[in-house]
């Protein structure tokens, strides 16, 4: 069975930073499969930083492009988000997903995610 489990979340004040953790359990494609999301109260969930290709390159949402970075730990199951200048707009719930269509082929027919982590940014 797989497990995503998320940890790092906190509150923090605008131009702070955090680090999220996405530890994959019983997960057995590669951690480029992966990548963040976010869902904030009322509004749909978006993708903020993913893996795009199995060779790591990665993809951006237009409005974390240079605050945000994604990268994949040393043990291979874990995938971070390191957030650097937090605005109050990037309050959310951050999630982390693994596999399914959004990476075509390569990363199997379904998708999972893991139960988030809270941000909250205040001004």
């Amino acid at each position: 069975q797989v497990q995503l489990v998320e940890s790092g979340g906190g509150s923090v004040q605008a131009g702070g930073s955090l680090r999220l953790s996405c530890a994959a359990f019983g997960y057995s494609y590669s951690t480029n499969c992966m990548g963040w999301f976010r869902q904030a109260p009322g509004k749909e969930r978006e993708a903020v930083a993913i893996f795009i290709t199995a060779g790591g390159s990665t993809w951006y949402k237009d409005s974390v492009r240079g605050r945000f970075t994604i990268s994949q730990g040393n043990a291979k199951n874990t995938v971070y988000l390191q957030m650097n200048s937090l605005k109050p707009e990037d309050t959310a719930m951050y999630s982390c997903a693994a596999g399914g269509p959004l990476y075509g082929s390569r990363c199997g027919e379904k998708t999972y995610r893991g139960q988030g982590t809270q941000v909250t940014v205040s001004s």
